[in-house]
Formats: C-alpha cells, sequence, structure tokens
C-alpha cells in the first residue's frame, strides 16, 4: 500500500472496534469516507486527490477536476511516549460494523485518515493484552496530557503528536461520543484506543475504554 490515496472510499455505517475475548469492543457510530450515495466509491481513472491534481494552461484546474484535501501519508508504526511501539495495520470496517483488531500484541490497527492529514482522524486501536500477555497498548492507562506519540510513515519519516487530551469511557457511554472522537471531519487529530476497567469476563470483557487524542505537532 503506497498511501491513503489509493484507498477507496468507505461506507456509512457503524464502527466497531472489536478487541479479542478479552477485551471489550469499543462501539462507536461513526460517519465514514462515502460515495454520495453511500455505496463504496473507489477513485474514478483520471480523478485527482490529495496533492497529485495538475493545473491546466493558464495555472487553473481543469473544470471536471477539483483540489482534494490531503489525505495524509500511510502510517507504518506508532511509538507511545513509555516506549511501547506496534506495527500500523490498515483495516476496513466490516458488513458488520467491526474493525478488526489483529490477534498479534506487536500490531495495532488503522483505520481512517493518513498522519499529516489535512482533516479527519487517524484511529489506532490494539489490544491492551492477549492470551495472558500484556500488549504495548496497555501504556494508554499510564501516558500523559502533554507527552509525544510518534508515528512513522510507510516511507520512514517521523510525525510527532501531542497528547491533548486522555480519557476513560465506560463502553456504554463511548457511541455517544463517537461523532466528536471518530469523525472523518474537522481538524486532523491521532485518536488511540483501547480496554481496560473492571473485567467482567464472558461477552463483556471489561467494562472501560482507554482513549487517548493528540494533535500534530512536527512533521518530518
Amino acid at each position: 500500500m503506497q498511501g491513503t490515496e489509493n484507498r477507496t472510499a468507505r461506507t456509512r455505517g457503524v464502527l466497531t472496534v472489536v478487541v479479542g475475548v478479552v477485551v471489550v469492543a469499543v462501539v462507536a457510530a461513526v460517519l465514514i469516507f462515502s460515495g454520495k450515495d453511500g455505496t463504496s466509491a473507489a477513485p474514478q481513472p483520471g480523478a485527482t486527490t490529495g496533492q497529485d491534481h495538475q493545473a491546466q494552461p493558464g495555472g487553473t484546474i481543469g473544470q471536471n477536476q477539483q483540489a482534494q484535501p490531503d489525505p495524509g501519508r500511510t502510517p507504518g508504526t506508532v511509538r507511545l511516549p513509555t516506549g511501547g511501539t506496534a506495527k500500523l495495520v490498515p483495516e476496513e470496517v466490516g458488513e458488520d460494523g467491526a474493525l478488526p483488531i489483529p490477534q498479534s500484541l506487536a500490531e495495532a490497527a488503522w483505520w481512517g485518515s493518513g498522519v499529516g492529514a489535512a482533516q479527519g482522524v487517524t484511529l489506532l486501536s490494539g489490544h491492551v493484552n492477549w492470551k495472558g500477555e500484556t500488549g504495548p497498548f496497555d501504556q494508554l492507562w499510564r501516558v500523559r496530557q502533554g507527552q509525544t506519540v510518534t508515528v512513522t510513515d510507510a516511507g520512514g519519516a517521523h510525525w510527532g503528536y501531542r497528547i491533548a487530551e486522555v480519557r476513560t469511557i465506560h463502553k456504554t457511554d463511548l457511541a455517544a461520543e463517537s461523532a466528536g472522537l471518530f469523525s472523518p471531519d474537522g481538524p486532523h487529530r491521532l485518536v488511540l484506543v483501547t480496554c481496560g476497567g473492571d473485567y467482567v469476563g464472558g461477552t463483556e470483557g471489561y467494562d472501560d475504554n482507554r482513549v487517548v487524542t493528540a494533535s500534530l505537532v512536527s512533521r518530518p
């Protein structure tokens, strides 16, 4: 995957960040990128996205072309302030509204905008633990406002995001706040999600979600 410019548009629906048998699902109603009819729409031949548009003679963009917001760069890995790292795997929301999370503790799911995008959320979600082992996203329970999360893109460039907000949200309350947390509109931000709190077992898993929001402060 060379970049978010080549990713297909996403359909409207409900996003469920599934975090495995030992961690609770994050349920979030999200406005997702879509075509005007709500169906998945791939870029058409000759269409322009991001910075790849070409100006027509006279310095104007052609009538059939419109400059689109920069979709950002494909993230490759994330490093948390406390040292935990994970490889980022692009995931799509399934027909059941679930965003799969890699079972490997060395990996986390990426959905949404690329790093350094003009707008929208870059969502990273990983396990707090798996099969008795603790994952790097467990460290979200120890990060603090003002610390820096570093995302390395697929080309090896580093992007710094300063943590602006650290919240613990009960899983039953997350859906009501999803539009503000996960919308593809508005200012660009990085959102990292994992689970924790009281473990109630069964299909419920953990009671809470840890949600960390960060703003871009340094570019390559």
